[in-house]
């Protein structure tokens, strides 16, 4: 099959990093400014639309033409740049997104990193983030430039030729890139996937603008009369400024290195009144940073009042799990409000002075409403199903802890079940609220990926009233009673270390098989999906043990560098991806089912249906429909209906 590589260079007054593709070739000023592309191993290239060049006939035909692969880096966004330019719907199983492929890889997330770490011979010119500047954002009106607030190409030809040669400099990237990874072609399955993600993400999901306009002008009342409030208790300029308050605080006889979220509530939790304790919870109030989500609703909807391009399929390269994009519906807060709609119709009528005297805080009020910004249309309703304590199901299915899956097969109560395990007491002592529960609870959230007392505190051990103290003799009695999850994460250590030490393949309980091919360490899935370790090796590391090591992209500090894992962290990587397997499968029945899936996070599928058809019952039923690769995996959704979304 012929291929046809494709960059774009184009411009639009809407900011595309805040906004998103679909509200950028929205814009009434959107255009394609360059077209570079190249068949095969042709020479590249270029295509001068800005100059009134246009797309020539035997390129359109290809674009349509199901015998020609068409390819890009970040495809999503050639596609609809180009639907928006030719006008036609262009057909997504014609296409290839390379971004999906270096992701699969383990690769960095952007064309210049993949690049310059797979060292090809075609790197990708660096100079172009100033010509993108110049020439596809629009600019700031000078004495200087005349007053324009664009630059076109008559402005600046030298750098116009420039930019014509950076986009066939992309061109060439990308073939080189993908001439490199061509060993490790992406399974068919992931792009399916990757089609449907598309679809979910171009049909969007739909948004109460109004709504979400009255929450933002309810907020900033709020905040000016806090800030207000605050000047006055302080005599400050600007109590929002950390280093001015933590001054003021000296002042009053309280010394803090820092202002942060945790410090401010420990500080908070020593006193007893006064000045400091009412505008250090001001400052909390003005602080709440999930509000700011309603501004970035609000900016990217499009004129539709559907917002799109949320999710970002293979995110978390690591695992192949979802990341959110615009307003990060990963991390939405939770609500738990139990008069959650009355709230809402408060916001809505723009009654914010009696949201004031109903609720005790606006900002967490506000936050905990985010959710229901998203409405399904008019004679629709979201079905909302979710899976049941996915990880530690997948977790105990693949160590064989026989014991919690039989839970999971019978009452499900996995907390109270692991409290009677970790106290040896029969399961009808331990009662709901109880420490024990508690406990278990905690542990089962903590202790899975190897875990110990610092991951009891990170959950919230401490926050939650469990002395110090009680940590580790809880780690050590869920240790105790799960010795094949235990065991699980040395096996699955010894396997990667001794693909890399001795080559070969090395299987761990018959359903993951880690060796190494090339530049990379892979961890083959049940699925037959694969996660990948690129540049594996061995160093000296702790109790004389050799430690396995990889190039990746450190979670914390976003840049490319070695770093260090052990046997708890692949088994979160393994228990994670197979978790996402469940739900790509799920997915890809319930859409065809009838279930037009509107928005997903985590592991929760949230579909629009028209009133009057399906089920939760029916939707649940197929969401846990047996899965082949995953023999005896008990799975289980629970959901609900509702006409905005929020957390049941």
């Amino acid at each position: 099959m012929s291929t046809l590589r494709i960059d774009l260079e184009t411009f639009s007054s809407v900011d595309i990093k805040k906004q998103g593709i679909h509200k950028y070739v929205e814009s009434e000023d959107f255009e394609i400014l360059i077209f570079a592309y190249a068949f095969d191993d042709e020479p590249v290239r270029d295509i001068d639309l800005a100059n009134f060049e246009d797309i020539p006939p035997h390129v359109r035909v290809a674009l349509l033409d199901p015998a020609i692969k068409k390819t890009a880096y970040n495809a999503a966004f050639e596609v609809a740049c180009l639907e928006k330019h030719t006008g036609h719907k262009l057909r997504l199983e014609q296409w290839e997104c390379t971004a999906v492929w270096a992701n699969y890889l383990g690769l960095p997330g952007y064309l210049e990193g993949v690049a310059k770490v797979l060292n090809v011979d075609m790197q990708k010119d660096a100079k172009g983030k100033a010509l993108i500047k110049y020439f596809s954002v629009p600019c700031k009106p000078t004495k200087v430039n005349g007053g324009r607030t664009r630059n076109y190409p008559h402005h600046d030809v030298a750098k116009w030729n420039e930019y014509l040669a950076y986009c066939r400099t992309d061109v060439d990237a990308e073939r080189a890139v993908s001439k490199a990874l061509s060993r490790f072609p992406v399974p068919d399955f992931e792009w399916r996937l990757w089609r449907l993600d598309q679809l979910i993400n171009n049909r969007g999901v739909g948004v109460d603008r109004e709504f979400v306009e009255h929450a933002m002008a309810c907020d900033a009342q709020f905040k000016e009369r806090a800030l207000t409030e605050a000047k006055e208790l302080t005599g400050l300029d600007n109590p929002n400024s950390g280093p001015q308050l933590m001054s003021w605080l000296a002042d009053e006889g309280i010394e803090t290195e820092d202002i942060k979220k945790d410090t401010v509530k420990d500080i908070l939790s020593t006193l007893d009144g006064g000045v400091a304790q009412k505008v250090l919870k001001l400052r909390q109030e003005l602080s709440k940073t999930s509000v700011k989500k309603y501004t970035a609703i609000s900016r990217a909807v499009c004129m539709d009042d559907r917002l799109r391009g949320t999710l970002q399929f293979y995110g978390a390269n690591r695992t192949g799990r979802w990341a959110g994009r615009i307003f990060q519906p990963q991390n939405l807060p939770k609500n738990f409000l139990k008069d959650l709609e009355l709230a809402r119709d408060i916001v809505r009528r723009g009654d914010y002075e009696l949201l004031e005297m109903l609720y005790a805080s606006v900002p967490d009020t506000l936050s905990q409403l985010l959710r229901t910004s998203l409405i399904a249309g008019q004679g629709s309703r979201y079905i909302v199903c979710d899976f049941n304590s996915i990880e530690a199901r997948v977790l105990a299915w693949v160590a064989g802890e026989e014991w919690v899956l039989d839970v999971f097969k019978t009452h499900g109560k996995i907390y109270e079940a692991t409290a009677a395990g970790m106290y040896k007491v029969p399961i009808e002592q331990v009662a709901k609220g109880s420490k024990m529960r508690q406990n278990g609870k905690v542990a089962v959230l903590a202790c899975g990926y190897g875990g110990g007392v610092n991951a009891l505190i990170a959950m919230g051990a401490l926050r939650d009233g469990i002395p110090e103290n009680e940590l580790k003799p809880i780690v050590d009695a869920w240790r105790a009673a799960n010795p094949m999850i235990v065991k699980l994460w040395r096996l699955v250590e010894q396997a990667a270390v001794k693909a890399v030490e001795v080559g070969g393949k090395h299987k761990v309980r018959g359903l993951i098989t880690y060796f190494v091919q090339g530049d990379w360490l892979f961890c083959e899935l049940p699925s037959g999906r694969r996660l990948s370790y690129y540049k594996p090796k061995l160093e000296a590391g702790n109790f004389g043990k050799m430690q396995l090591s990889h190039e990746g992209v450190d979670q914390e500090t976003k840049k490319w560098g070695r770093r260090r894992t052990w046997g708890g962290t692949l088994v979160e990587n393994i228990i994670q991806a197979i978790a996402r397997d469940c739900l790509a499968v799920s997915m890809l029945a319930v859409e065809p089912a009838g279930y037009p899936i509107a928005i997903h996070v985590h592991d929760e599928v949230v579909s629009e249906v028209p009133d009057g058809f399906g089920s939760v019952e029916a939707m649940s039923e197929i969401m846990c429909m047996p899965i082949p690769w995953a023999p005896g995996l008990p799975l289980k959704a629970e959901g609900y209906e509702t006409t905005f979304y929020k957390k049941d």
